[in-house]
């Protein structure tokens, strides 16, 4: 429907002169009314007999349309820094190419006036009704804002191009991140204001919904100072005026943020308020990703552990995702998991979304790939909340084209069109990680966060972990049954880290054949409860395929060496229930000198002349940190891996037969369901010479393929004990 725009009348909540700048940027909408619906029309086609019977009709909750707040004269907010290349990512055309968008999914109507009375009769939802803009008043502005922060944005409007570009200049740096303009007041005042304006026909009843396309955004602002493209902070501002104007139907707000970056300015304002409730879904990147973190380290970043103080403890929640490239999975998983079991439970009296649309696919600033359909299911969740009461307003998004679609999107849902159906991709494991990280810090405040959170700080001195009584366990089975004792570390940060993690047999120094086991601890399988989710320990089982490799060579005199690989190293600080496993990094970094250790202080300086390594899980990456890192190939007569993640290639600049002697003299058993079996060239790759003797095993898990397999391990091991090794080869690369 892109038909030629018609005049539309003010309504009684349209611009009130007072505030000090002339009428004018109102396109194409059906006009609402602040206390009633009031089209005016010529006495002769609307008489008082015919409009109240529509007042009545519109009354009815179901028949309520959805508001839309546009103003033209936001697009003056400019940057006076002009150059030879002037585009700036607030781009003033980013309200335009929405309202447009708008206009051409037939949202806002364009029809002809004499058509409106039919409408309002038969189908009063079908278009948007507009809601007018005006300049907040510097009453409502300093309800969050210092009166000296309000007073800096107005005196812009005093200043010379000049000053304004010098200004404009020395702001866009750095964490302020900021431009000004001639007309960035008039702008901001209007900005704030239409913020204000919607949440308030949204607050009253007077639209079911609606959608505020403002600019300047707000969510950076802090009270006392501007930053990150924002002059003033609009929806703390709107929600502040909300609850002083409507306090027995408004004192509940729940502020969802889905702007990629991290809404600092509402977060600081709400800190310690327990009637606003601000969850901001966003890329914090351990504090690299804009805003960052403050210079004064006693602000609060958006990270996940700042929850708010005093009463408003537990009225933050911050979900800030670990890197970009977050999409449609992770959005809906924290919405499922986080948002919407916390908003529930908060039970807000109004909804607003600083709808920031830079986390949507196409963004290059913000690196995300969250889609249109996505942003409408989020939109229809928040929409079950509050009786429907949701207010949008624009925040970032600088990709013209995917701003516009998301914005089409979610206004479509709030206009009550179902969102599409949509596959849902699988999560980030690094975005899992962080929702249950984010679940463990709120749950102290939150009910529905408490199921399957343990709180350490409570539980006291007496509590262990289980992955440190389990290997107490299994020294005290290995030193029964093989006498196996710890073997001495005279490092101190290797002896402190892996203290009884690894063992040796009597005497292995002179023992002429050495099996060097390398694993990750034993598995752990448990039944819990179907109605509770408890677990008692009958129900628990800890999977452990090492123990009859240790118990086979000993019973063909081979020494053995036991090093078991903790995924966590315990410190006597960690008061986190849930510890995420080590990085790459990490482990590699300590299985290095840990095998390093081993090889230079043990097994080079002993009588081995046949040497096996086994190594089973991620940390089989020490086999090839080994032979990668020492000149130790000559001395191993075979290697067996067991692998369920990484495949490692095992190649050397130094030594260039190293991948062929590591094809030849190895065997790499892979679980059934790992990836490489599922991409024909994946599996052609792990089949070069580099990834070792890798074979498909049948079955999946360790312990199960340690099992599987164990009889064609002794058999490898056995054959190369008595028919002895030629060493080097050229096999060519398969």
């Amino acid at each position: 429907m892109e038909g030629e725009d018609q005049s539309m009348v003010d309504a009684p909540n349209g611009f009130d002169e007072s505030h000090g700048a002339p009428a004018g940027g109102q396109e194409g909408f059906v006009n609402s009314a602040k206390n009633d619906v009031n089209i005016e029309m010529d006495g002769s086609e609307v008489s008082e007999n015919t409009d109240e019977p529509i007042r009545m009709m519109m009354r009815r909750r179901g028949l309520l349309p959805t508001g839309c707040c546009y103003d033209d004269r936001m697009k003056l907010h400019a940057n006076a820094d002009f150059g030879p290349t002037p585009h700036h990512p607030e781009d003033p055309r980013r309200i335009e190419e929405i309202m447009k968008m708008f206009k051409k999914g037939g949202l806002v109507f364009t029809g002809l006036d004499s058509e409106l009375l039919d409408i309002l009769r038969e189908t009063p939802t079908k278009y948007m009704w507009r809601i007018p803009a005006r300049p907040a008043t510097k009453q409502e502005i300093c309800t969050v804002h210092t009166p000296g922060h309000f007073d800096w944005v107005q005196s812009l409007s005093e200043m010379s191009t000049k000053e304004l570009r010098v200004l404009s200049h020395n702001l866009d740096q750095g964490r302020s991140s900021l431009y000004v303009g001639g007309m960035s007041y008039e702008a901001a005042l209007l900005s704030a204001g239409g913020c204000i304006e919607t949440c308030k026909n949204v607050a009253s009843g007077q639209v079911k919904n609606a959608f505020a396309i403002i600019r300047p955004p707000g969510h950076h602002a802090e009270y006392d100072t501007p930053m990150g493209f924002c002059l003033f902070n609009n929806v703390p501002i709107a929600a502040k005026v909300c609850q002083g104007e409507y306090p027995d139907i408004c004192r509940k707000i729940l502020i969802l943020d889905w702007d990629v970056h991290h809404g600092n300015g509402v977060q600081n304002m709400f800190y310690e308020d327990p009637n606003v409730l601000y969850v901001s879904l966003h890329v914090y990147e351990n504090g690299n990703f804009y805003p960052g973190k403050p210079d004064n380290p006693m602000i609060p970043d958006g990270d996940i552990d700042k929850v708010g103080e005093g009463r408003g403890q537990g009225r933050n929640v911050n979900i800030g995702w670990p890197s970009q490239g977050m999409g449609d999975g992770e959005y809906l998983a924290a919405f499922q998991k986080i948002v919407m079991p916390i908003a529930q439970e908060f039970s807000p009296d109004m909804v607003i979304i600083s709808a920031g649309f830079d986390a949507a696919d196409g963004d290059e600033l913000g690196g995300c790939f969250v889609t249109p359909p996505c942003y409408a299911h989020m939109t229809a969740s928040l929409m079950t909340l509050a009786a429907g009461k949701v207010a949008v307003c624009l925040e970032g998004g600088y990709n013209l084209k995917a701003i516009s679609n998301s914005a089409l999107a979610v206004a479509r849902t709030l206009m009550g069109e179902p969102p599409p159906k949509m596959d849902l991709p699988p999560i980030n494991k690094e975005a899992a990680r962080l929702l249950a990280r984010v679940q463990a810090v709120q749950a102290p405040f939150w009910e529905c966060m408490r199921p399957g959170i343990i709180n350490v700080r409570e539980i006291g001195d007496s509590a262990h972990r289980l992955h440190d009584i389990t290997r107490s366990h299994q020294r005290q089975l290995l030193s029964e049954k093989f006498s196996m004792i710890p073997l001495f570390i005279q490092r101190e940060y290797l002896y402190k880290s892996f203290e009884n993690q690894v063992l040796a047999t009597p005497g292995i120094q002179a023992n002429r054949r050495v099996l060097f086991v390398i694993h990750d601890p034993p598995e752990l399988k448990a039944m819990p409860d179907i109605i509770d989710n408890t677990v008692d320990l009958q129900n628990g089982f800890v999977l452990d395929g090492v123990t009859s490799y240790i118990e086979w060579a000993t019973k063909n005199n081979f020494g053995v060496i036991d090093a078991n690989i903790p995924h966590y190293i315990t410190h006597p600080e960690d008061m986190d229930a849930y510890v995420p496993r080590a990085t790459e990094k990490t482990l590699q970094r300590q299985i290095q000198e840990l095998v390093c250790y081993i090889w230079d202080n043990y097994l080079q300086l002993s009588d081995v002349e046949e040497l096996f390594i086994v190594g089973v899980g991620n940390a089989y990456l020490g086999v090839k940190v080994l032979l990668t890192n020492r000149d130790s190939k000559d001395r191993i007569a075979g290697v067996v891996n067991f692998v369920t993640g990484n495949l490692r290639p095992i190649k050397s600049e130094t030594d260039t037969e190293l991948s062929s002697w590591y094809k030849q003299n190895s065997l790499v058993f892979v679980t059934n369901d790992h990836a490489c079996w599922s991409d024909p060239d994946l599996t052609k790759k792990v089949m070069k010479k580099r990834f070792g003797g890798v074979i498909k095993s049948p079955v999946t898990g360790l312990s199960q393929m340690m099992e599987e397999h164990a009889k064609q391990a002794f058999q490898f091991i056995t054959e190369r004990c008595s028919e002895g090794r030629s060493g080097n080869t050229t096999q060519d690369e398969m």
